[in-house]
Protein backbone atom coordinates (compact mmCIF):
# COMPACT_ATOMS: atom_id res chain seq x y z
CA UNK A 1 0.00 0.00 0.00
CA UNK A 2 2.85 2.39 0.82
CA UNK A 3 4.29 1.69 -2.63
CA UNK A 4 1.00 2.63 -4.27
CA UNK A 5 0.77 5.86 -2.26
CA UNK A 6 4.34 6.79 -3.22
CA UNK A 7 3.59 6.26 -6.91
CA UNK A 8 0.36 8.23 -6.59
CA UNK A 9 2.21 11.16 -4.98
CA UNK A 10 4.74 11.01 -7.82
CA UNK A 11 1.97 11.30 -10.41
CA UNK A 12 0.33 14.19 -8.57
CA UNK A 13 3.66 16.01 -8.27
CA UNK A 14 4.41 15.46 -11.94
CA UNK A 15 1.06 16.95 -12.95
CA UNK A 16 1.78 19.94 -10.71
CA UNK A 17 5.17 20.43 -12.36
CA UNK A 18 3.50 20.29 -15.78
CA UNK A 19 1.00 22.92 -14.55
CA UNK A 20 -1.93 20.59 -15.29
CA UNK A 21 -3.44 21.53 -11.94
CA UNK A 22 -3.65 25.10 -13.24
CA UNK A 23 -4.54 25.06 -16.92
CA UNK A 24 -6.92 22.08 -16.97
CA UNK A 25 -9.29 23.48 -14.27
CA UNK A 26 -9.08 26.94 -15.86
CA UNK A 27 -10.04 25.46 -19.23
CA UNK A 28 -13.03 23.68 -17.71
CA UNK A 29 -14.09 26.89 -15.95
CA UNK A 30 -13.92 28.80 -19.25
CA UNK A 31 -16.00 26.09 -20.93
CA UNK A 32 -18.53 26.32 -18.11
CA UNK A 33 -19.00 30.10 -18.13
CA UNK A 34 -18.83 30.61 -21.88
CA UNK A 35 -22.42 29.67 -22.74
CA UNK A 36 -24.17 31.47 -19.83
CA UNK A 37 -22.31 34.69 -20.62
CA UNK A 38 -22.71 34.57 -24.40
CA UNK A 39 -26.38 33.58 -24.16
CA UNK A 40 -27.23 36.40 -21.75
CA UNK A 41 -25.25 39.09 -23.57
CA UNK A 42 -26.02 37.93 -27.12
CA UNK A 43 -28.18 41.01 -28.01
CA UNK A 44 -25.39 43.34 -26.89
CA UNK A 45 -22.82 41.25 -28.78
CA UNK A 46 -24.85 41.41 -31.99
CA UNK A 47 -25.44 45.12 -31.53
CA UNK A 48 -21.75 45.80 -30.95
CA UNK A 49 -20.80 43.71 -33.98
CA UNK A 50 -22.79 46.06 -36.22
CA UNK A 51 -23.88 45.30 -39.74
CA UNK A 52 -27.60 45.37 -38.88
CA UNK A 53 -30.07 47.83 -40.47
CA UNK A 54 -30.68 50.99 -38.47
CA UNK A 55 -33.59 50.66 -36.07
CA UNK A 56 -33.37 46.88 -35.91
CA UNK A 57 -34.70 45.54 -32.61
CA UNK A 58 -33.08 42.35 -31.42
CA UNK A 59 -35.41 40.18 -29.40
CA UNK A 60 -34.04 36.82 -28.33
CA UNK A 61 -36.24 34.66 -26.07
CA UNK A 62 -34.71 34.05 -22.67
CA UNK A 63 -33.77 30.36 -22.48
CA UNK A 64 -34.60 28.22 -19.47
CA UNK A 65 -31.75 27.86 -16.94
CA UNK A 66 -31.61 24.11 -17.52
CA UNK A 67 -31.17 24.69 -21.26
CA UNK A 68 -28.21 26.96 -20.59
CA UNK A 69 -26.64 24.40 -18.25
CA UNK A 70 -27.12 21.74 -20.92
CA UNK A 71 -25.21 23.99 -23.31
CA UNK A 72 -22.31 23.90 -20.85
CA UNK A 73 -22.59 20.11 -20.62
CA UNK A 74 -22.40 19.99 -24.41
CA UNK A 75 -19.12 21.89 -24.20
CA UNK A 76 -17.83 19.35 -21.68
CA UNK A 77 -18.95 16.48 -23.91
CA UNK A 78 -17.00 17.82 -26.91
CA UNK A 79 -14.06 20.03 -25.97
CA UNK A 80 -13.95 18.61 -22.44
CA UNK A 81 -13.76 15.00 -23.66
CA UNK A 82 -11.09 15.97 -26.18
CA UNK A 83 -9.13 17.67 -23.40
CA UNK A 84 -9.33 14.55 -21.22
CA UNK A 85 -8.00 12.41 -24.06
CA UNK A 86 -5.18 14.82 -24.89
CA UNK A 87 -4.02 15.12 -21.28
CA UNK A 88 -4.10 11.37 -20.56
CA UNK A 89 -3.16 9.70 -23.85
CA UNK A 90 0.54 9.84 -22.95
CA UNK A 91 0.13 8.72 -19.35
CA UNK A 92 1.45 5.23 -20.12
CA UNK A 93 2.45 5.40 -23.77
CA UNK A 94 4.63 8.45 -23.22
CA UNK A 95 6.62 6.79 -20.43
CA UNK A 96 6.97 3.59 -22.42
CA UNK A 97 8.28 5.54 -25.40
CA UNK A 98 10.75 7.54 -23.31
CA UNK A 99 11.91 4.52 -21.32
CA UNK A 100 10.75 5.90 -17.96
CA UNK A 101 8.37 2.96 -17.49
CA UNK A 102 11.24 0.49 -17.71
CA UNK A 103 13.22 2.41 -15.10
CA UNK A 104 10.27 2.37 -12.69
CA UNK A 105 9.39 -1.28 -13.28
CA UNK A 106 12.99 -2.33 -12.63
CA UNK A 107 12.18 -1.63 -8.99
CA UNK A 108 9.74 -3.96 -7.20
CA UNK A 109 6.74 -2.11 -8.63
CA UNK A 110 3.69 -4.08 -9.75
CA UNK A 111 2.13 -3.45 -13.13
CA UNK A 112 -1.23 -2.93 -11.46
CA UNK A 113 0.13 -0.18 -9.22
CA UNK A 114 1.80 1.49 -12.19
CA UNK A 115 -1.47 1.68 -14.13
CA UNK A 116 -3.90 2.40 -11.30
CA UNK A 117 -1.86 5.25 -9.79
CA UNK A 118 -1.81 7.02 -13.15
CA UNK A 119 -5.54 6.47 -13.55
CA UNK A 120 -6.29 7.65 -9.98
CA UNK A 121 -4.17 10.79 -10.32
CA UNK A 122 -5.80 11.72 -13.64
CA UNK A 123 -9.20 10.94 -12.15
CA UNK A 124 -8.59 13.43 -9.31
CA UNK A 125 -7.60 16.08 -11.84
CA UNK A 126 -10.66 15.29 -13.95
CA UNK A 127 -13.21 15.49 -11.13
CA UNK A 128 -11.73 18.66 -9.62
CA UNK A 129 -11.64 20.37 -13.02
CA UNK A 130 -15.14 19.25 -13.96
CA UNK A 131 -16.50 20.35 -10.58
CA UNK A 132 -14.91 23.77 -10.97
CA UNK A 133 -16.33 24.21 -14.46
CA UNK A 134 -19.79 22.89 -13.57
CA UNK A 135 -20.12 25.06 -10.46
CA UNK A 136 -18.90 28.10 -12.41
CA UNK A 137 -21.61 27.49 -14.99
CA UNK A 138 -24.27 27.01 -12.29
CA UNK A 139 -23.17 30.20 -10.49
CA UNK A 140 -23.42 32.40 -13.58
CA UNK A 141 -26.74 30.84 -14.55
CA UNK A 142 -28.05 31.60 -11.04
CA UNK A 143 -26.88 35.23 -11.31
CA UNK A 144 -27.93 35.93 -14.91
CA UNK A 145 -31.02 33.72 -15.23
CA UNK A 146 -32.64 31.68 -12.45
CA UNK A 147 -31.23 29.36 -9.83
CA UNK A 148 -31.25 25.62 -10.40
CA UNK A 149 -31.62 23.52 -7.22
CA UNK A 150 -28.12 22.63 -6.05
CA UNK A 151 -29.11 19.04 -5.17
CA UNK A 152 -30.16 18.35 -8.76
CA UNK A 153 -26.98 20.03 -9.99
CA UNK A 154 -24.77 17.76 -7.89
CA UNK A 155 -26.70 14.62 -8.89
CA UNK A 156 -26.34 15.48 -12.57
CA UNK A 157 -22.68 16.33 -11.94
CA UNK A 158 -22.05 12.89 -10.43
CA UNK A 159 -23.85 11.10 -13.27
CA UNK A 160 -22.01 12.92 -16.02
CA UNK A 161 -18.72 12.66 -14.14
CA UNK A 162 -18.99 8.88 -14.43
CA UNK A 163 -19.14 9.23 -18.23
CA UNK A 164 -15.99 11.37 -18.19
CA UNK A 165 -14.34 8.78 -15.93
CA UNK A 166 -15.25 6.11 -18.48
CA UNK A 167 -13.60 8.18 -21.23
CA UNK A 168 -10.48 8.49 -19.07
CA UNK A 169 -10.41 4.72 -18.44
CA UNK A 170 -10.69 4.02 -22.18
CA UNK A 171 -7.82 6.42 -22.89
CA UNK A 172 -5.62 4.76 -20.25
CA UNK A 173 -6.37 1.40 -21.87
CA UNK A 174 -5.28 2.53 -25.33
CA UNK A 175 -2.30 4.32 -23.81
CA UNK A 176 -1.29 0.94 -22.35
CA UNK A 177 -1.92 -0.79 -25.67
CA UNK A 178 0.03 1.55 -27.94
CA UNK A 179 3.52 2.94 -27.55
CA UNK A 180 2.65 6.14 -29.38
CA UNK A 181 0.56 8.74 -27.48
CA UNK A 182 -0.88 9.94 -30.79
CA UNK A 183 -2.14 6.47 -31.69
CA UNK A 184 -3.61 6.08 -28.20
CA UNK A 185 -5.40 9.41 -28.47
CA UNK A 186 -6.75 8.70 -31.95
CA UNK A 187 -8.01 5.26 -30.94
CA UNK A 188 -9.64 6.65 -27.79
CA UNK A 189 -11.38 9.44 -29.68
CA UNK A 190 -12.59 7.05 -32.38
CA UNK A 191 -13.94 4.63 -29.75
CA UNK A 192 -15.81 7.40 -27.90
CA UNK A 193 -17.30 8.81 -31.12
CA UNK A 194 -18.44 5.39 -32.35
CA UNK A 195 -19.93 4.49 -28.96
CA UNK A 196 -21.78 7.82 -28.80
CA UNK A 197 -23.14 7.47 -32.34
CA UNK A 198 -24.28 3.88 -31.84
CA UNK A 199 -25.81 4.63 -28.44
CA UNK A 200 -27.60 7.69 -29.79
CA UNK A 201 -28.92 5.95 -32.90
CA UNK A 202 -30.02 2.79 -31.06
CA UNK A 203 -30.95 4.45 -27.78
CA UNK A 204 -33.86 2.04 -27.19
CA UNK A 205 -31.42 -0.88 -27.28
CA UNK A 206 -28.37 0.61 -25.56
CA UNK A 207 -30.23 2.22 -22.66
CA UNK A 208 -27.48 0.99 -20.30
CA UNK A 209 -24.64 2.42 -22.39
CA UNK A 210 -22.21 4.83 -20.67
CA UNK A 211 -22.80 7.25 -23.53
CA UNK A 212 -26.42 7.65 -22.34
CA UNK A 213 -25.31 9.23 -19.06
CA UNK A 214 -25.50 12.77 -20.44
CA UNK A 215 -29.17 12.21 -21.24
CA UNK A 216 -29.78 10.85 -17.75
CA UNK A 217 -28.00 13.87 -16.25
CA UNK A 218 -30.29 16.14 -18.27
CA UNK A 219 -33.32 14.16 -17.08
CA UNK A 220 -32.41 14.84 -13.44
CA UNK A 221 -32.11 18.56 -14.15
CA UNK A 222 -35.47 18.72 -15.93
CA UNK A 223 -37.56 16.42 -13.73
CA UNK A 224 -35.67 16.31 -10.44
CA UNK A 225 -35.71 12.48 -10.43
CA UNK A 226 -33.60 9.67 -11.83
CA UNK A 227 -34.77 8.39 -15.20
CA UNK A 228 -35.52 4.79 -16.09
CA UNK A 229 -32.37 2.72 -16.73
CA UNK A 230 -30.14 5.46 -15.32
CA UNK A 231 -29.06 3.29 -12.37
CA UNK A 232 -28.27 0.35 -14.65
CA UNK A 233 -26.23 2.65 -16.89
CA UNK A 234 -24.32 4.00 -13.88
CA UNK A 235 -23.59 0.52 -12.50
CA UNK A 236 -22.57 -0.77 -15.93
CA UNK A 237 -20.29 2.22 -16.51
CA UNK A 238 -18.52 1.78 -13.16
CA UNK A 239 -18.13 -1.95 -13.86
CA UNK A 240 -16.70 -1.12 -17.28
CA UNK A 241 -14.13 1.21 -15.71
CA UNK A 242 -12.98 -1.60 -13.40
CA UNK A 243 -12.79 -4.14 -16.22
CA UNK A 244 -10.97 -1.69 -18.48
CA UNK A 245 -8.40 -0.99 -15.77
CA UNK A 246 -7.83 -4.72 -15.34
CA UNK A 247 -7.49 -5.05 -19.10
CA UNK A 248 -5.05 -2.13 -19.17
CA UNK A 249 -2.85 -3.83 -16.59
CA UNK A 250 -2.94 -7.13 -18.49
CA UNK A 251 -2.15 -5.53 -21.85
CA UNK A 252 0.61 -3.37 -20.40
CA UNK A 253 2.22 -6.37 -18.69
CA UNK A 254 2.13 -8.43 -21.90
CA UNK A 255 3.63 -5.57 -23.91
CA UNK A 256 6.43 -4.99 -21.41
CA UNK A 257 7.30 -8.66 -21.07
CA UNK A 258 7.34 -9.06 -24.85
CA UNK A 259 9.66 -6.10 -25.39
Amino acid sequence: MSQWVSLFKKEMLEMARNFKWIWVPITFILLGVMDPLTTFYMPQILDAAGGLPEGTVIEIPTPAPVDVLMMSLSQFSTIGVLLIILTSMGAVAGERKSGVAELILVKPVSYGSFITTKWAAMLCLLWVSFLAGYLASWYYISVLFEQIPIVEVFISFAIYGIWLSFVLSVTIFFSSLFKSPGAAGAASLAFVIILSLVSGTLAHIFEWSPAQLMGYAEGVLRTGTLQDHSVSSIVFSVACCIVILMGSTYVFKKKELAS
